[in-house]
């Protein structure tokens, strides 16, 4: 066998979880690995993968139901690849507090170092584009326009750079 073929998947409510995924994807590909990027929810059985990228977009600290679903529902093979995950949630200005744990889901994170997981880093989130309902509305009303996109593309592609190469130096089994 060649190259790992990586399965970088995700649960995005507003979509900006999904176009983090979409830059790690692609990140990877320029590095010559062999990527898809598919919702959680599209995702089969990971047979014809080496690798899995799990992203999730966090709210009150937990991740999206169908990313929960899918590290249940996939735990074995799961625990047999490369595993690496990535939260997204943190908007608004940035908290003076310099313990961020309360962005980590607990009880995902235990998940994932049972299963091996290989890293789990937490990126900025965006507010809302198309704000629904009234609450969203007044949080992004409230909300400097500068911390409404706290995503930091450099920051997330380098993290895509440490899996690719980490990828690209262990030959695939």
């Amino acid at each position: 066998m060649g190259m790992s073929h990586v399965l970088v998947t995700y649960a995005s409510k507003h979509g900006s979880t999904g176009e983090i995924a979409q830059e790690i994807a692609e990140t990877l590909l320029e590095y010559g690995v062999r990527v898809d990027c598919l919702a959680t929810d599209a995702v089969i059985d990971l047979q014809a993968y080496d690798a899995v990228v799990l992203g999730s977009a966090v709210y009150m600290r937990r991740w999206r139901p169908e990313a929960r679903r899918f590290l249940r529902s996939h735990r074995s093979e799961l625990a047999e690849r490369s595993l690496w995950a990535f939260s997204s949630g943190p908007v608004g200005e940035p908290s003076e507090d310099p313990d961020a744990s309360w962005l980590e889901p607990a009880k995902v994170v235990a998940t994932l170092e049972r299963l091996g997981a290989r890293g789990h880093v937490v990126f900025g989130g965006r507010m809302p584009a198309h704000p629904h309902g009234p609450a969203q509305h007044a949080m992004v009303a409230n909300c400097p326009p500068e911390f409404q996109d706290r995503r930091d593309w450099d920051e997330i592609r380098a993290w895509a750079q440490e899996i690719a190469l980490a990828l690209v130096a262990v030959p695939a089994a």
